[in-house]
């Protein structure tokens, strides 16, 4: 499960068993996760949090939306 990237309390990482579907980045804070596709930028599912918290992850992903990409193709040699 390498984590790619940490923004205060959230943690973003994926799961090495994820290699055969379309790129995408979990996240978690606390007991809270959501699946968010990488491109384009959506919601895949969510455990937990609110709907503000969950646009507030989706501007971070917006964000850092590169690096997760270019992360997630690193690791799965794409």
């Amino acid at each position: 499960m390498p984590t790619v990237l940490r923004i205060g309390a959230y943690r973003f990482f994926f799961f090495a068993s994820d290699k055969n579907e379309p790129s995408h980045i979990h996240v978690e804070r606390d007991e809270n996760m959501a699946k968010f596709w990488i491109d384009p930028v959506r919601l895949e599912s969510s455990g937990g949090f609110s709907r503000h918290e969950i646009a507030r992850i989706q501007i971070i992903i917006l964000e850092h939306q590169k690096h997760l990409q270019e992360a997630w193709y690193g690791y799965f040699n794409n």
